[in-house]
């Protein structure tokens, strides 16, 4: 058997080959036990799950091992959105929660996620013991009780959280200022969670909104349910078609969002955070800096600068991210992988609300996105940026990060100012401009991010990264 091992979000393997039932059971039985050791097994856990293939009876059996160890678990009635989880788990007070989910993997994965009573990513506190409990035990020592029975002795119980996670949407997106739009918006669910909640607070809000794959595939079309500009191809087609002011998408569990314009073409993550961060700042009157990974885009330091705010640097990964909505310190985080939250929200990421927001700028700015870009780059100066994988063999790409160590003094011609080792290695070069280096801890490439002030600038960087790694 593959050792069981928890990445940045939970554990997810290939259906049927490592995400088995016998290989859930032993995670949930670790949960269970987890819960118990800390003292917060009284308080129950939310169970909720994606639309990937068995989701639901596979959230069925963690509703039977929790019930099997005297844990209460309180049901999604349906499949249901990451950020919605993690907000029943706040709402009501449990100890946390377990989500069946592989985000935004390929159709053959699935996964489980456990998340504190935080409502956040769980820490490697909790999940490193989570991991070493799951791979001592064996099947003999899981405790099962049926789901009927379960039921019947009121261990398990179905929730619906929408109406309370909706009120709590209200009090941070301006419903008002998207009902007097007039807004027009094609929405796509990419088979996914976001189906009836996306499209149905825009309607609610007054909205005009079409949708597109609202409906259960568990084979997501056939690709990764990523709402990047790869597999957002009939969104792209179908905006201007409608002649839509936006189109907004969500990834399997709506944890991840993608933002089109007017003419269906994609704006990357980097700088929608960058625009709704200035936004957020200029509109709510908040307090606090703003938070982002490492790999993440600078644009955001450039807008913080702009309005006196510190900036907080982290690791890749959202529980790093999530620690400074939890404190109080920022009043926005964000990562390059389509990551957001803010303040008086969940220190998890949430694709519903980033797309809600982008969706009130635009209404209350009443310019397309491009326009907003050219008028924060007139603010800020520009900014460019871009992220490519390179495929390595195993000894190459350890032979190649062992170099990195020692940075060359120059990059494209310019001066390396800094070398950060937060999470990989990060070049902050003369003019400004950066590189990033960073292993991916579930494939065998090296994640090259790179940002500049101009696209031959940025064509300069990818081509001495290129010919940094042909050195090795």
């Amino acid at each position: 058997m593959t050792a069981i091992k928890f990445g940045t979000s939970g554990w997810r393997g290939i259906i049927a080959e490592d995400f088995t039932f016998a290989n859930a059971r032993l995670v949930c039985q670790a949960i269970a036990d987890y819960l118990t050791a800390e003292g917060l097994s009284s308080q129950g856990v939310v169970i909720g799950y994606d639309t990937r293939f068995l989701s639901e009876v596979f959230a069925a059996t963690a509703a039977e091992v929790m019930a099997g160890n005297g844990i209460s678990s309180y049901f999604t009635q349906r499949d249901c959105p990451t950020p919605v989880v993690s907000f029943a788990i706040r709402d009501e007070k449990r100890a946390g929660g377990i989500n069946i989910t592989a985000s935004h993997n390929p159709p053959e994965y699935n996964g489980v996620k456990f998340s504190p009573a935080t409502g956040g990513p769980a820490p490697e506190t909790a999940t490193k013991p989570i991991e070493t409990r799951a791979n001592q035990i064996g099947p003999g020592d899981v405790k099962r009780i049926p789901m009927s029975q379960a039921r019947s002795q009121g261990l398990v119980s179905d929730i619906d959280p929408r109406p309370s996670y909706f009120q709590h949407l209200r009090t941070l997106v301006d419903v008002e200022v998207l009902r007097r739009s007039g807004m027009r918006v094609v929405v796509d669910c990419l088979y996914g969670t976001s189906r009836d909640y996306l499209d149905a607070f825009l309607r609610e809000a007054g909205v005009e909104v079409e949708v597109l794959h609202g409906y259960r595939d568990a084979m997501f079309g056939g690709h990764r349910p990523e709402p990047s500009a790869e597999f957002l191809g009939e969104l792209a087609a179908r905006v201007p078609a409608a002649k839509a002011n936006l189109g907004l998408a969500t990834d399997a569990d709506a944890d991840r969002f993608g933002v089109m314009d007017s003419r269906g073409a994609y704006h990357e993550a980097n700088a929608i955070l960058g625009l709704l961060l200035d936004y957020l700042i200029e509109t709510r009157g908040w307090e606090g800096g703003v938070a982002r990974s490492v790999a993440t885009t600078q644009l955001i330091d450039r807008v913080a600068a702009k309005h006196g705010r510190p900036v907080y640097e982290t690791k890749v990964g959202f529980k790093y991210l999530g620690e400074y909505i939890t404190n109080g310190q920022a009043l926005m985080v964000g990562e390059e992988s389509e990551g957001f939250s803010m303040k008086n929200h969940l220190p998890e990421k949430d694709g519903i609300l980033a797309d809600l927001l982008v969706a009130e700028m635009v209404a209350r700015k009443g310019k397309d996105l491009p326009q907003l870009l050219e008028d924060l780059f007139a603010k800020v100066g520009p900014v460019y940026n871009r992220r490519i994988n390179l495929s390595l063999a195993p000894e190459t790409k350890e032979k190649f990060l062992e170099s990195l160590k020692n940075p060359p003094p120059r990059f494209a011609g310019l001066g390396v100012k800094q070398h950060v080792t937060i999470d990989g290695h990060k070049f902050i070069l003369e003019d400004g401009s950066w590189v990033c280096f960073r292993p991916s801890g579930t494939e065998p490439v090296v994640r090259f991010y790179f940002e500049a002030s101009s696209t031959p600038a940025l064509e300069k960087l990818q081509k001495a990264g290129e010919a940094l790694l042909r050195e090795v």
